[in-house]
């Protein structure tokens, strides 16, 4: 993401990236004033509500700069190569930072989720866009709304998770394997078709209707 010019700025880049790195609770204040280049006591004139406020105010900015990133690589003609691509980019993006740089909002999840609500709130709303994001891409891929939710879900939840073991195994093998895997579910989806709102007098609820999908095009 483009670092951007003003001390706020700065103290917020430089605690997204440490905060990734190494952990909101392994991150103190100081590294992140001296990471910035802020003068002393700026912190919490620009952060009243102290490290959290700024933990919270880091994962939005870092969630809403993947999310551009994620609405760029989804831009192409083919969903499932996208979708695919999202998986491979982020593959080349840890191998090249030694492993160091995974998801910008699961170290903090992970760790802060059950003891910090106001970042709980901001780690869930970021997950959450971005599900809307795979959610609009397959919408305009023609499938049905509650399929492609259900299918967004599982595409992030299989992306997150192989970050995760990628990074502890430092390999980008469970990448790999997840994007195939997704791509091909996606594939599938796609080629099969979602029934129209209008296609039965009494549709199926969205949750069953996309399990059938999910599992039909893993059949294949």
């Amino acid at each position: 993401m483009a670092r951007t010019s003003g001390t706020r700025a700065r103290l917020l880049d430089a605690g997204a990236t440490l905060f990734r790195r190494q952990g909101y609770a392994g991150t103190g204040l100081k590294r992140i004033v001296d990471e910035g280049g802020a003068p002393r006591g700026s912190l919490y004139h620009f952060f009243p509500g102290g490290k959290e406020q700024l933990g919270a105010e880091a994962v939005a900015r870092s969630g809403a700069g993947f999310r551009r990133v994620l609405e760029s690589v989804l831009e192409g003609n083919d969903p499932a190569a996208s979708v695919r691509a999202m998986f491979d980019l982020s593959a080349a993006a840890l191998e090249a930072s030694d492993y160091r740089d995974g998801c910008p909002v699961a170290t903090v999840a992970l760790e802060a989720a059950s003891t910090s609500e106001p970042l709980r709130l901001a780690c869930a709303a970021v997950f959450e866009s971005w599900a809307d994001a795979l959610e609009e891409r397959l919408v305009r891929a023609r499938v049905d709304a509650g399929v492609a939710r259900e299918l967004a879900v599982f595409g992030l939840a299989a992306f997150e998770g192989a970050i995760v073991l990628s990074r502890t195994a430092r390999t980008t093998r469970p990448l790999v394997v997840c994007g195939e895997a997704v791509s091909a579910v996606v594939a599938g989806v796609v080629a099969a078709g979602a029934p129209s709102a209008g296609a039965a007098s009494a549709p199926e609820p969205s949750g069953r209707r996309a399990s059938g999908h999910l599992a039909s095009a893993q059949d294949r």
